[in-house]
């Protein structure tokens, strides 16, 4: 009777899993998947080095190399495991505070001498303002905790170019200057700052109008003592008698609003 061919299965295998668990433990968020792999290393290589002592298979070494790989797969995976357990609480951490930081702008505005009320925003634990609760008059000036200043001028009748996008036959465009004035510290992305607007007392959106003149809106950064301004125009029905214009520098502010009288 001719002897039955090695089986060396189990040794080979235990190996292979080793050295990939090996490699998945050092792996953020795969530690898990290299932990299991080392486990299930161990046990073949255990298996195999126990048929290879009985004869049955010839590679008892590569089955002792898996079965000393898996363990070190699983102490790898733990300690990758714990590392980015950490790494996440720090990252949590750090957002929420830049969030607790950010709701600390909040906005006051002051009398331009431009027909505006003076209005003092309120700035309470939970990081509200008054631009949550009220709408500001054309030509008042928005401060931000950093020194962030916004303005929005009075509107003006506006003339829609003939190849615009935004406008609506029948409805009347307006144009509006929105001014950001840096009197922080540090520098202002416009990147993030939005202009939006709503018509009439149902407070219908007013599609933003874009042509060779107006549309462009903010680009780049404005450095501490610096002013920029962009010019905004917004379709509206030819029965609206108000255009509230929303602002909001960024997602670390809030966002501000206009009362304009059509």
């Amino acid at each position: 009777m001719a002897p039955l061919p090695p089986r060396n299965g189990l040794g080979i295998a235990a190996l292979v899993l080793g050295l990939v668990g090996l490699v998945m433990g050092v792996i953020p968020f795969m530690f898990w998947l290299g932990a299991i792999l080392g486990v299930i290393a161990l046990v073949l290589g255990l298996t195999g080095r126990g048929k290879a002592k009985r004869g049955e298979a010839t590679n008892k070494g590569m089955a002792t190399a898996g079965a000393v790989l898996g363990p070190v797969a699983v102490a790898l995976s733990v300690a990758m495991g714990a590392v980015t357990v950490m790494a996440v609480d720090d990252a949590v951490d750090e957002i929420n505070k830049s969030v607790s930081e950010s709701r600390g702008k909040g906005a006051t505005a002051k009398d331009t001498g431009s027909g505006g009320k003076d209005k003092a925003g309120k700035d309470d634990a939970a990081g509200s303002d008054a631009s949550d609760a009220e709408t500001y008059a054309a030509g008042d000036t928005v401060v931000y905790d950093d020194g962030v200043q916004v303005t929005v001028s009075r509107h003006t009748a506006y003339s829609p170019g003939e190849f615009s996008i935004g406008h609506e036959k029948g409805n009347k465009a307006y144009k509006v200057t929105v001014t950001v004035v840096n009197k922080g510290k540090e520098k202002f992305d416009t990147a993030l700052l939005t202009v939006d607007a709503r018509a009439g007392k149902d407070g219908k959106t007013a599609e933003s109008i874009f042509d060779d003149k107006v549309g462009e809106g903010f680009n780049g950064t404005v450095v501490p003592g610096k002013t920029a301004s962009a010019e905004f125009a917004f379709d509206a029905p030819a029965a609206a008698k108000t255009l509230e214009i929303e602002v909001s520098p960024g997602w670390a502010y809030n966002s501000s609003h206009w009362n304009l009288k059509l």
